[in-house]
């Protein structure tokens, strides 16, 4: 199936596919029940549920910056850890995708991270043939929030297992790493918003152009399934917190009539953000094209 695009003013935006894998859909749901989680996502017969690493890139015709937000989990994993994350390439990989919209890794002006999990950093870097793992974007500045940084840099035992060595090492010693805070801008219509509950640190992209707003949900609402407020993660360091972060942001994004772009739902790629009361689920399905 064809890849998405679309124009709104001075950006242009592009669906990419990195991959896709499976996670335990009662960690991706928390506290939530089966009886109920399964009715929005089937899992399989080991109750994994399948997941997208759908990212997001875009150009600036007014800068003529080149983004690409997150890059899904690269292709260094052995046939082992393949077959735990039960990862497969059907619907594309990174390289395949942006060759789809006439793009090469070697174009990319800035790699911007919405945090440093192995399924959102992995395409970064890639073994050579001494086995040594490599810069993928070798023109690129790499961006990532400065409190996920150091967060990665220091993780305790529960997280550890996220933040790979040869993902995070390369990046260290590439010297285009370059660290951000909450309020940073990367140019007009485009700045980011800063959660801290799934991982300390994370980012997620915003866009206005044109009466045009969109936000990349990233971990804070990986699918569709996780907009009901009380839908959160069992990954999530700070639940607690997430909910709140929730609260407020879903909040502002309907009152905006924002977009929310999906990087782990397998069946939608953007939807709409309704408003009942004081609960919060998805509204339309939408794609790129469809916008």
């Amino acid at each position: 199936m064809p890849l998405s695009k679309v124009q709104k003013g001075k950006f242009s935006f592009f669906t990419i596919e990195t991959g896709r894998f499976s996670l335990d859909g009662g960690a991706m749901f928390g506290v939530v029940p089966k009886t109920m989680w399964s009715k929005k996502i089937e899992s399989d017969e080991k109750n994994r549920i399948p997941m997208a690493m759908r990212c997001l890139l875009v150009h600036s015709s007014e800068t003529d910056r080149l983004y690409l937000i997150d890059n899904g989990a690269g292709t260094k994993f052995d046939e082992k850890m393949s077959a735990i994350y039960g990862l497969y390439y059907d619907e594309g990989t990174l390289e395949s995708s942006l060759a789809e919209h006439g793009f090469s890794v070697d174009d990319i002006t800035d790699m911007i991270f919405t945090h440093l999990h192995f399924d959102h950093c992995g395409g970064s870097t890639a073994f050579n043939e001494n086995g040594e793992a490599e810069i993928v974007f070798k023109n690129a500045t790499h961006w990532v929030s400065r409190k996920q940084w150091v967060n990665a840099n220091t993780a305790n035992e529960r997280e550890k297992a996220s933040f790979l060595p040869e993902n995070i090492e390369p990046l260290r010693q590439s010297r285009k790493l370059k660290l951000i805070t909450e309020d940073h801008e990367f140019e007009k219509g485009f700045t980011i918003e800063m959660v801290n509950g799934h991982t300390k640190g994370q980012t997620l992209p915003c866009f206005d152009t044109d009466n045009f707003k969109m936000v990349y949900g990233a971990d804070l609402l990986p699918t569709h399934a996780h907009i009901p407020l009380p839908w959160i993660m069992g990954y999530d360091l700070y639940p607690v917190d997430t909910l709140s972060e929730k609260k407020k942001l879903l909040e502002k994004w309907s009152n905006e009539g924002r977009y929310l772009y999906l990087e782990h739902d397998a069946e939608h790629e953007i939807v709409t953000i309704e408003k009942k009361g004081e609960r919060y689920s998805a509204g339309k399905s939408l794609t790129l094209n469809e916008l």
